[in-house]
């Protein structure tokens, strides 16, 4: 009975770790990944490096082409879009 006495603090050390670290965690992954997949030509979107464009085209596999100007595209993995400023409303039909 002792020795349990003495992994009570680890045991809420861990639970503390949990719901303060890694659970907010997978839960902003989570929507990240929800927000990537969503992506839809129209949406404006910011890039991990600064970047400020339109999503001109998105391609099959992890890439969207990315409008930042007229006539400037670049290719832009999915994953380094770190936020959509303004959603395109989705075509009705």
């Amino acid at each position: 009975m002792e020795a349990f006495g003495q992994f009570i603090p680890l045991i809420l050390i861990f639970a503390i770790m949990y719901f303060l670290l890694i659970r907010p965690q997978q839960k902003r992954l989570k929507d990240h990944k929800a927000m990537v997949e969503s992506l839809r030509r129209g949406d404006q979107v910011v890039t991990q490096g600064g970047l400020i464009g339109k999503v001109s085209k998105v391609k099959d596999g992890d890439e969207v082409e990315v409008e930042l100007n007229e006539g400037v595209k670049v290719r832009v993995v999915k994953s380094t879009i770190a936020q959509v400023l303004n959603k395109t409303e989705p075509a009705e039909g």
